[in-house]
C-alpha cells in the first residue's frame, strides 16, 4: 500500500496504523513532532487506533528552537 509522507511515496503493509507507520519510519519515539493525516492533525494518544488507507497524505512536523 502506498502512502505519502511529507509528499514522498512510502510503502506500508496493508491497513497499517499511524503508530506502525511512524515506527517503520523510525520516527515513533521522537519528541516534539506533530502529525497530520490528509491535513487533519491527529493527537498523539490517537495514533495507535488511527488506521491509514492507501494514498493517505501524512505530514510530519518537528518543532525546532531558534528565532
Amino acid at each position: 500500500m502506498t502512502l505519502f509522507v511529507n509528499d514522498k511515496p512510502c510503502e506500508a503493509p496493508a491497513s497499517p496504523t499511524l503508530t506502525a507507520t511512524l515506527d517503520q519510519l523510525q520516527l515513533l519515539h521522537l519528541r516534539g513532532i506533530a502529525v497530520a493525516v490528509n491535513d487533519v492533525v491527529v493527537p498523539r494518544p490517537d495514533w495507535p487506533a488511527h488506521e491509514l488507507r492507501a494514498h493517505d497524505r501524512i505530514t510530519i512536523i518537528r518543532a525546532t528552537q531558534g528565532g
